[in-house]
């Protein structure tokens, strides 16, 4: 068993009341702290995160923040700017030789999807484009969970948010932010959750070990968000995998393969229907209809996944 396994190992069969981590001010049962943690807990402490806007930002309390390493805030649309800036400063340093070898650090920049997909995508664009060594961690939590749960570009479609509640919910459909870094050519990018954290482990260990641009796209499930009893966190992310909803796949060496492929896979109807932002698909009449659409959609993919 590999040392990541070994450290990992634990979680493998732990319910969702003690998956989770504990003594941060952040919502009961937070999919993206859990991600977070178990992704800290590999890259270790020689890192500097840029934070972007959003959720994590409320981990640091001035003048302390949860990490051991460096921490810099940024706007929401400017993280990946204020990396290039971290990372330029760092490489100067070893250059005059101002900074040992040893003492560099890995820049890690921390977003949600709000960032991610929308405010801050050009910023990111151009730092793949400019081939910038970072990574680039999305805690996925498919709305602007900070605010109030706005929609955002990674919201699924049907799903009700602050700003989409009459009707049938979001009318639209979850943007692709993984085959958008795909379509720049990074030197890697992954899916991940963390309700598998040995998948989880070994993605960010092989992240770790590649220099270039890299993502890190954590599907993080929200129980304000999403309206779901805290203790489901860790079973409602197991689903998104074993429905299909949430591919785990990764970006390397020029394709893309798939790390865990569900099979036999479970109807998407069990992860929709254990949360409240699609309870109108159920009640107080089900929308069969609509179901069918969303479980093709997912069939649809399984069919070909490469495409």
């Amino acid at each position: 068993m590999s040392d990541v396994e070994t450290r990992f190992h634990r979680f493998k069969d732990l319910p969702s009341t003690q998956l989770l981590g504990t003594g941060t001010p952040m919502c009961a049962g937070c999919g993206g702290l859990q991600a977070l943690h178990e992704i800290y807990d590999v890259l270790g402490e020689k890192t500097v995160f840029v934070n972007a806007a959003g959720c994590m930002t409320l981990l640091s309390v001035y003048p302390f923040t949860p990490f051991r390493g460096s921490w810099l805030y940024t706007a929401m649309a400017s993280a990946p700017a204020g990396a290039q800036g971290v990372r330029d400063a760092l490489d100067i340093l070893l250059e005059q030789e101002r900074m040992p070898p040893e003492e560099d650090l890995r820049v890690v920049v921390l977003t949600g999807d709000g960032a991610a997909y929308g405010m801050g995508l050009s910023a990111t664009s151009g730092a793949i484009e400019r081939g910038l060594d970072f990574l680039y961690i999305v805690y996925d939590n498919e709305g602007y969970g900070n605010t109030g749960q706005q929609y955002s570009g990674a919201t699924p479609h049907a799903a009700r948010t602050a700003t989409s509640r009459m009707g049938g919910g979001f009318r639209g459909d979850k943007k692709d932010l993984f085959d958008i870094w795909v379509a720049h050519r990074p030197a890697y990018a992954a899916t991940v959750i963390g309700a598998e954290p040995l998948d989880l482990a070994r993605k960010v260990e092989r992240a770790m070990a590649i220099k270039g641009p890299k993502l890190i796209l954590a599907l993080a499930p929200c129980p304000t968000g999403w309206d779901f009893d805290p203790k489901l966190t860790v079973d409602i992310g197991r689903l998104a995998v074993r429905t299909g909803i949430w591919p785990l796949k990764e970006y390397v060496d020029g394709r893309v393969v798939h790390s865990k492929t569900p099979h036999p896979r479970k109807p998407v109807k069990e992860y929709l229907s254990l949360q409240g932002r699609f309870a109108h698909l159920f009640e107080p009449q089900r929308n069969a209809a609509e179901l069918t659409r969303m479980q093709a959609k997912v069939d649809e993919y399984w069919a070909d996944p490469a495409t």
